[in-house]
């Protein structure tokens, strides 16, 4: 079993990826290694922020790393809130506040719009300490009037994935994976650590 260092304090997230990364590989996250700062994500690009996050953690570490970064891309408000979308509403409070208030701040922002096509796109950066390489995952799909579903987590009560009928936040997880813009990414990622 190898040891690889993903990039994240999103519980979600490493629900998520655990779950897909299989037998062979053991996911360490930063509470395991007790870190508790900010990791720099302030790029103007989701590629840029991923490459930063793990950069910091290889530095330190040494250790095999990935990190990612996710954005929702709302065609008509011209790609926002974009590599923002953690910070939209620049809300504080818990991540589900802080959640809430981006949902509501993008819901206002489309309240006057009748094309809600977006997508949500994930980057994840892979660093070994012989190259960096970038896998990109993206699902199409459309934003609802209203939120409806209770699982995931972030903008997934108000994004419905082309060609279903209901909102990432009521499928179970094995659904989400078997469709979502990160499970996308992390195949071809995967794809990559087994060739």
């Amino acid at each position: 079993m190898k040891d690889i260092l993903f990039a994240t304090a999103n519980a979600h997230k490493i629900l998520e990826i655990a779950s897909l990364l299989g037998p062979e590989y053991r996911l360490k996250s930063l509470a395991e290694l007790g870190i508790k700062e900010d990791i720099p994500e302030d790029g103007d690009t989701l590629e840029e922020n991923a490459l930063a996050k793990a950069r910091f953690l290889f530095e330190r570490f040494g250790i095999p790393c990935f990190a990612d970064d996710t954005g929702l891309e709302v065609a008509v408000l011209g790609g926002a809130p974009g590599v923002r979308s953690a910070r939209y509403a620049e809300a504080s409070g818990d991540m589900m506040a802080r959640s809430a208030a981006n949902i509501r701040k993008l819901l206002e922002a489309l309240s006057r719009h009748t094309d809600r096509n977006a997508r949500f796109r994930t980057v994840i950066a892979y660093l070994d300490g012989e190259k960096e390489w970038l896998f990109e995952g993206i699902v199409n799909g459309t934003i609802l009037e209203e939120p409806t579903g209770s699982g995931g987590f972030g903008y997934d009560p108000v994004f419905v994935p082309q060609g279903s009928a209901r909102s990432f936040a009521e499928m179970s997880l094995e659904e989400k994976n078997a469709l979502s813009h990160r499970a996308r990414a992390l195949k071809q990622f995967l794809a990559f650590l087994h060739s």
